[in-house]
């Protein structure tokens, strides 16, 4: 499902965040489609809102940490409810074993200033370019400038997945419990 989406401006989207953001981070090369794996990631901050800097922890274990070491650039996509059981998938699996993108069927569009995967069905899609790395116990946060950002028109905060104590919500309401 394509919805149309406007550039917006990145500290804009950034101020729009959800509290507790569910997210599909993309990362790999999709211009030539090398390496590119989706994870759904519930460690999602704000770092910055002004430059735009947004952070995500990553599980040293993880296949996304490896490509996050390998490449300079991601994307955080932010999905809506209808993207609940892809965004549950893309927690589950291992993009070691299988192709997230194939399997959920994610359009694998290269981002308009970065060239990891954006994921043109959720809400926000926000570009980041690798600004720095540091070890926090069990994960490391990966700190992007956002660099580009996209949104479909109108109010995100009502639309945009959540996640908190085990369960998928809306603002208010719970959608699917985990």
């Amino acid at each position: 499902m394509t919805q149309h989406k406007s550039e917006v401006n990145p500290i804009w989207a950034c101020r729009g965040f959800p509290a507790f953001p569910v997210a599909l981070v993309g990362v790999g090369n999709a211009k030539d489609n090398s390496d590119c794996n989706v994870m759904t990631v519930v460690l999602v901050h704000m770092f910055s809102f002004d430059p735009p800097v947004i952070g995500i922890g990553i599980s040293p274990c993880c296949y996304t940490y490896d490509l996050l070491n390998k490449f300079e650039e991601f994307t955080i996509n932010i999905p809506g409810k209808e993207l609940v059981e892809e965004t549950l998938f893309c927690g589950q699996k291992c993009g070691r074993e299988v192709n997230k993108f194939e399997e959920c069927g994610f359009t694998l569009v290269p981002g308009k200033k970065v060239a990891a995967p954006v994921i043109d069905e959720c809400l926000v899609n926000l570009e980041c370019k690798k600004k720095q790395v540091f070890d926090v116990g069990d994960h490391y946060w990966f700190l992007g400038d956002v660099v580009h950002a996209q949104s479909v028109d109108g109010e995100i905060r009502e639309k945009a997945l959540l996640y908190w104590g085990g369960e998928f919500r809306l603002i208010g309401n719970c959608i699917r419990k985990r």
